[in-house]
């Protein structure tokens, strides 16, 4: 992992709710369709892994998309992800909506967007992220940006800042290496 700097880990310590966007940011942003006209995605397996580990530590964590499709929706299921707001014109509104439902002030959020539907959300955050192939505006104000491309690892490189803003990696990682864990679903 990258050293932080100190005011990023602060921000990442203080965290309860982990917010992605999706392509741009579990995908790589490509639209790849069928011959029958069915949207592909492509995710990246380690992200999975970092989002149930962030679960486990009590970390919640959400999606709020603009755009929605079968494979999004299906991501989100299998993942557990029970706060999934698809279709979402309004990024700000919606997680003010979700800020209220579980009673977390705006501080207490990571972001993590790629263009400048984000911004907006990103600008009132505790601690926004940004992925390394960001369109460049949302990377000029995104509190840290990751060594991942959208749709390589950025959520699992996410995850691993918050919890090793609070603990040792490797002893993050030892609830991800019982049987148990890939059974489990996120519970959030």
């Amino acid at each position: 992992m990258v050293h932080l700097p100190s005011v990023v880990k602060e921000k990442a310590r203080a965290i309860k709710l982990v917010v992605f966007d999706v392509d741009g940011v579990l995908t790589d942003g490509t639209l790849t369709y069928s011959a029958s006209g069915e949207e592909v995605k492509h995710f990246n397996v380690k992200d999975g892994v970092g989002i149930k580990l962030l679960a486990e530590y009590d970390v919640v964590t959400a999606i709020i998309s603009a755009k929605d499709s079968a494979p999004l929706q299906k991501r989100a299921t299998d993942l557990g992800i029970g706060h999934f707001f698809p279709g979402c014109k309004d990024k700000w509104s919606q997680l003010s909506a979700l800020l209220d439902e579980l009673w977390f002030n705006p501080e207490e959020v990571c972001y993590v967007g790629d263009d400048v539907i984000d911004l907006k959300v990103m600008k009132r955050v505790g601690l926004s992220v940004a992925p390394k192939d960001a369109f460049w505006l949302v990377r000029d104000h995104a509190d840290l940006i990751t060594e991942a491309k959208g749709g390589k690892g950025v959520a699992r490189e996410v995850a691993d800042i918050i919890l090793g803003s609070r603990m040792p990696l490797d002893e993050a990682y030892i609830k991800a290496m019982l049987p148990e864990f890939e059974q489990q679903k996120n519970e959030n």
